[in-house]
């Protein structure tokens, strides 16, 4: 069986979706899989592109596993608005369409699968998948459209706005597969008239065998010069729609407490201003993102994971963070209503508080300090929530099932039904 898949974010991005489109690549080259990558150049989280890789052309690499990657040229803005925004999606859009169509008609791929975000590209990927008779299929991360309004990047009743429903509403109904990685997120594809023979749930995963449960104390608080005995964590994306704001409104509210260290670990367009709001706030520290060799000593390092999320985007964003937070068997605080996708998951194995209420945030993160029993027993629970739920293995395995029974095609290469598509 033959995959293209088309991302804005791959390996060497470190966090975010970029680390689940690549787990799914590498693990379908792995199972025999043929799986050719287009991608942009690595700029996420900081907005800016990496070093080593500012290029005006496009690159290519062969993973260890045999994906082969096509890195596109990307206009990145450093401050993300709406209108640059929407310019960064369409040059990826605009450099990906040659080398996708090349990659189509050379490699004839049995599902070509595109990742939103960015949606920008998705036409490209119908056309790749159009051109060979492979099945198209769309995968939504993040509904990018409602949360650019609901963040207010993007006005709804805007000529653009109404140009974005449009769109989205179009690219929607013209894939054979749309899937996304919660059951709320699936009853959106319902509300937005998507089939349900269309639909499938394909969730992102916890690596169960790179998050390891740290016993004792974690070697990253020494490294990163901890002394408190308390940590509460936040690593990833410093942006918008997480509602990061929260916060330093909370260190604030904590800061009598001399035993805790709040560290944020990220980058991203709100990290000068949440340090600017953290002036004087001696217990909250920003440190960069660390190493994936490093991730389970990262999180084994938090007492507690803090999941901020701003209420309009709630529903609209299962946050990717979630499942190694769950896997490394510590309890989490989210701001989140409990009525939705995040609530859901958290239920039972941490603390929902309301979105921006830093009283409550800190209010729950003092409780789970004050109660070593109970942030045992919570801890240990989300690490078995992580194991029922979001085993990457089998998530992949039923996946990969399902791109087979949709191509007709198994991993060895073998038809299963006549296709005169692959007549060469």
């Amino acid at each position: 069986m033959r995959l293209l898949v088309i991302c804005i974010n791959y390996a060497p991005e470190l966090i975010s979706t970029g680390v689940y489109t690549t787990g799914l690549a590498e693990w379908m080259a792995k199972e025999g899989v043929e799986t050719d990558v287009v991608t942009a150049l690595p700029y996420y989280p900081a907005w800016r592109v990496f070093d080593g890789w500012r290029r005006p052309w496009w690159k290519s690499r062969v993973s260890e596993n045999g994906v082969r990657i096509a890195h596109c040229p990307i206009y990145v803005p450093s401050n993300p608005t709406g209108a640059k925004r929407i310019l960064h999606y369409a040059t990826f859009a605009l450099s990906a369409f040659p080398i996708a169509m090349w990659k189509a008609l050379r490699r004839r791929p049995d599902v070509v699968m595109m990742i939103v975000p960015s949606m920008a590209a998705a036409p490209v990927a119908w056309m790749a998948a159009r051109s060979v008779g492979g099945t198209a299929w769309l995968h939504i991360q993040d509904y990018e459209v409602e949360a650019a309004f609901a963040t207010g990047l993007l006005k709804e009743d805007s000529r653009i706005g109404r140009m974005a429903k449009r769109f989205e509403k179009w690219v929607l109904g013209g894939f054979d597969r749309v899937s996304s990685i919660s059951g709320p997120m699936l009853d959106k594809l319902r509300e937005k008239k998507v089939p349900e023979d269309r639909i499938y749930e394909l969730r992102n995963w916890a690596n169960l065998e790179k998050v390891r449960l740290v016993e004792g104390v974690s070697p990253m608080k020494a490294e990163l010069g901890i002394t408190t005995p308390y940590v509460a964590l936040y690593s990833g994306n410093l942006a918008n729609k997480q509602g990061l704001e929260v916060l330093p409104e909370m260190a604030r509210l904590l800061s009598h407490r001399d035993d805790l260290t709040i560290a944020v670990c990220g980058d991203g367009p709100m990290r000068k201003g949440l340090e600017a709001m953290s002036e004087g706030i001696p217990s909250i520290r920003f440190f960069p993102l660390q190493p994936l060799d490093k991730l389970s000593d990262l999180l084994g390092m938090a007492d507690v994971h803090l999941l901020p999320q701003i209420a309009g985007a709630a529903d609209l964003v299962l946050p990717s963070k979630l499942t190694n937070m769950l896997a490394s068997g510590r309890p989490v605080v989210a701001t989140t209503p409990p009525d939705t996708a995040l609530g859901h998951e958290v239920d039972g194995v941490g603390r929902i508080t309301p979105p921006g209420d830093a009283a409550a945030m800190a209010a729950a993160l003092e409780e789970l300090l004050e109660d070593p029993q109970e942030r045992r027993e919570l801890g240990r629970l989300a690490r078995l929530r992580a194991i029922e739920r979001w085993d990457m293995d089998a998530i992949l395995s039923r996946t990969k099932s399902e791109f087979e029974t949709l191509s007709g095609v198994s991993s060895e290469g073998e038809n299963k039904f006549e296709s005169s598509r692959d007549i060469q």
